[in-house]
C-alpha cells in the first residue's frame, strides 16, 4: 500500500503538468515503512514507486523526436528510480544504526549528488527533477540564488526525509534542524521577494504558430515568413526595446544571409529595439545553431552559437548585449552560460527557444529556475513552446502557449531586470557538491559500522 501511495504521489507531484504540492507528500509513504521491512524490500518499494510514478511521461517520450522512449525515456525513469531507491536505502540504514540526523541529512544529499553528476557529464544537461515541479512556488525556489535548483531538489527530499525521522525516532536534534532550515528558506525567500523591483524593460516574444524547423531562406517559403515577421514586428506597441523569435526560425547556407540580414537590420534600427532570431547555417555537411540579434543601434548582427547541442558544433563566446545575454533553449538545461552572463552584468536573458508542445511548460520552468539562480529577469520565446517573461525572482509576468489558432503568438510584457549576480551565480555549484562530500561521508560511515560488526561477531566466534 505505501508504494502505491507514493507512485499515485510522484505520478501527479512529477511530470509535464505536477501538482507541486503532491511532490512533497510522494516519497513520505515509501520513508515511513522503510525502517520496519528488509532492505531488499525498502529498496524495491522506492524503485517500483518512482517508476511507476514517472510513467506520466511516456505518453510524452513515446512520441518525441528529441527524447525518445527507447532508449532515453526508460533511461531518464528508471535512473531516477534507482537514485530514489539509493536514498530511502540510506535513510533506513543510518536509522537503523541509530544515525537519524545523519539520515536525515544524508537521503536528500544522496539524491542531490547522483543527479549532479548526471547532469555534469550529461551533454544535454537535466530538466524534469523535483527542482522543476517547484518552479512556479516562489517562495521556495528563492534558495535557488544561493544554493543553485540544487538547494530547491535537496529541499523537496529533505522534509518528507526529515518528517518520517521524526515519526520513527522522534529525535529532538531532527526536530530542531528541520525547524531552522525551514525557518532560513521561508525567511530569506520572504526577504528575497520583499526586495525593491528594479526598473522595468518592455520586451516581445514572437512566435509563428507553424511546427517547421527553420525556414529555407532560399525558398518561397522563407522569405514570406521572414516578411509576416517582420510585420508582425513593426506591429508592436510602443516601448518594446528586446524582441526575441524561436530557435531556428530561419535557414541558409550562408553564414549571412543578405535577405536576412538587410531586413531586420533596417527593421530593429526603425523600430528602435533589440532583436533576437534564431538562425541555422547548413555548410559543408555540418549544421550551426545561432542566435544573431540586430541592434537598435545598427551594425553587424551579434552572433551567438549554441554551447550545448547534440548536432551543432558547440559554441564558447558569450552574446553580451546592452544589458541582456543571449542563449538558446537547451542551453538552460546547464548552470552556464546563464551564470557567465550574470557575472558578466547581464540583467536579462534572452532565449529563442523549441520544445513539442507538451513540455513547453517543463522547459521554459527551467529557463525561470536559471533566472533566479543568477539573478537575473528571462524572456523565453519559441516554436511550441510556453512563451514566458519572468522576473529575477523567478515570477512570472506573462505567458502564451504558442502554437494555436492564427498565424503567430505573441506576448509583451514590462519586466523588472536583474539587480545582480547572486552568490550562486559567484560561488557555483557549492552544495552540489557538499552533498557529494556527505554522501560519501555517509557511505564511508556505512562501510565502517558494518566492519566494526563483522569484526566484533568474529571476535565473539572465536571466543
Amino acid at each position: 500500500m505505501a508504494g502505491l501511495c507514493s507512485a499515485a504521489l510522484f505520478y501527479f507531484g512529477t511530470g509535464l503538468a505536477p501538482v507541486a504540492a503532491l511532490t512533497w507528500l510522494a516519497p513520505l509513504p515509501v520513508l515511513l515503512v522503510a525502517a520496519r521491512t528488509s532492505g531488499r524490500v525498502a529498496a524495491g518499494l522506492a524503485f517500483g514507486a518512482c517508476l511507476l510514478g514517472m510513467t506520466n511521461s511516456w505518453p510524452f517520450f513515446a512520441g518525441s523526436h528529441d527524447v525518445p522512449l527507447w532508449p532515453w525515456g526508460l533511461m531518464v525513469t528508471v535512473g531516477m528510480a534507482l537514485t530514489f531507491a539509493l536514498a530511502v536505502v540510506l535513510f533506513r540504514t543510518l536509522l537503523l544504526h541509530g544515525r537519524t540526523l545523519l539520515a536525515v541529512t544524508t537521503a536528500p544529499a544522496a539524491w542531490v549528488a547522483v543527479l549532479y553528476v548526471v547532469a555534469s557529464f550529461n551533454p544535454t544537461g537535466i530538466m524534469g527533477t523535483l527542482a522543476n515541479t517547484q518552479a512556479d512556488v516562489p517562495i521556495v525556489v528563492q534558495a535557488a540564488s544561493v544554493t543553485g535548483a540544487w538547494g530547491v531538489e535537496y529541499l523537496v527530499l529533505f522534509v518528507p526525509v526529515a518528517v518520517a525521522a521524526l515519526v520513527t525516532r522522534r529525535d529532538v536534534r531532527v526536530a530542531v534542524f528541520t525547524g531552522v532550515v525551514l525557518a532560513v528558506v521561508v525567511a530569506g525567500g520572504a526577504v528575497r521577494l520583499a526586495q525593491d523591483d528594479e526598473p522595468a524593460q518592455r520586451v516581445a516574444l514572437v512566435a509563428g504558430n507553424g511546427h517547421g524547423w527553420a525556414a529555407d531562406l532560399d525558398t518561397p517559403a522563407g522569405p514570406e515568413l521572414l516578411a509576416a515577421y517582420a510585420r508582425e514586428i513593426a506591429a508592436l506597441p510602443d516601448g518594446v526595446r528586446t524582441v526575441v523569435l524561436p530557435e531556428a526560425v530561419f535557414g541558409a547556407h550562408e553564414a549571412r544571409p543578405a535577405l536576412l540580414v538587410d531586413t531586420m537590420t533596417a527593421l530593429a534600427r526603425a523600430e528602435g529595439v533589440d532583436i533576437v532570431v534564431g538562425y541555422a547555417q547548413w555548410t559543408d555537411g555540418a549544421k550551426y545553431n545561432y542566435a544573431l540579434t540586430f541592434l537598435a543601434s545598427g551594425g553587424d548582427p551579434v552572433p551567438y552559437l549554441k554551447h550545448h547541442d547534440m548536432v551543432s558544433p558547440p559554441g564558447h563566446d558569450l552574446a553580451l548585449l546592452p544589458a541582456a545575454g543571449v542563449l538558446i533553449c537547451g542551453d538552460v538545461n546547464h548552470r552556464n552560460p546563464s551564470a557567465d552572463y550574470a557575472t558578466a552584468g547581464a540583467r536579462l536573458l534572452a532565449i529563442p527557444a523549441s520544445n513539442e508542445d507538451d513540455n513547453g511548460w517543463q522547459h521554459s520552468r527551467i529557463a525561470l529556475l536559471r533566472g533566479v539562480e543568477s539573478g537575473v529577469a528571462v524572456a523565453w520565446g519559441g516554436r511550441q513552446t510556453r512563451l514566458m517573461v519572468s522576473d529575477d525572482r523567478g515570477r512570472v509576468v506573462a505567458e502564451a502557449s504558442s502554437g494555436g489558432a492564427g498565424a503567430f503568438t505573441t506576448v509583451v510584457a514590462d519586466v523588472p531586470m536583474g539587480n545582480r549576480a547572486t552568490p550562486y551565480a559567484r560561488l557555483g555549484d557549492w552544495f552540489a557538491w557538499l552533498c557529494v562530500g556527505l554522501t560519501l561521508a555517509a557511505l564511508f560511515v556505512i562501510g565502517y559500522q558494518r566492519k566494526l560488526r563483522i569484526k566484533g561477531r568474529s571476535a565473539a566466534r572465536s571466543g
